[in-house]
């Protein structure tokens, strides 16, 4: 099933996974500081943000470890991170906005290269 897929080529996106894995680790700890500084008002949103970093960065690491083994899970993060994206962009002038673009942008960026490197649309192929 893999044999098409140059070692290189494989690494290499392997590897962008990982750094948007850590990379989203780092926006925990930031998340974290916004939950302690949140009003209560805002406490609950600003959990629910910040413990999907955890998911996110999960989800990465996954796909860094089995790229070719996790159907739709591609599919999904591309979803989210080009949704963030075009939803930034629509939006431009509010708060905010341009760091998501430049962040969620690169993360599109980083992990639609992966896919293409890993092959990420094998992992639909009907294992035998």
């Amino acid at each position: 099933m893999t044999a098409s897929i140059a070692p290189w080529a494989d690494r290499t996106g392997r590897i962008l996974l990982a750094i948007c894995s850590i990379a989203t680790f780092g926006a925990l700890a930031q998340g974290i500081q916004q939950m302690i500084d949140s009003s209560d008002e805002q406490l609950m949103t600003e959990a629910w943000r910040t413990l999907a970093y955890v998911v996110f960065a999960g989800l990465w690491a996954m796909l860094a470890v089995w790229p070719r083994g996790q159907r739709g899970v591609w599919e999904l993060v591309l979803f989210h991170k080009i949704a963030i994206t075009v939803f930034a962009l629509a939006v431009i002038d509010v708060p905010t906005a341009k760091q998501h673009v430049v962040i969620d942008g690169s993360l599109v960026v980083a992990t639609a290269a992966a896919y293409f490197l890993c092959r990420g649309w094998y992992s639909w192929r009907r294992q035998v």
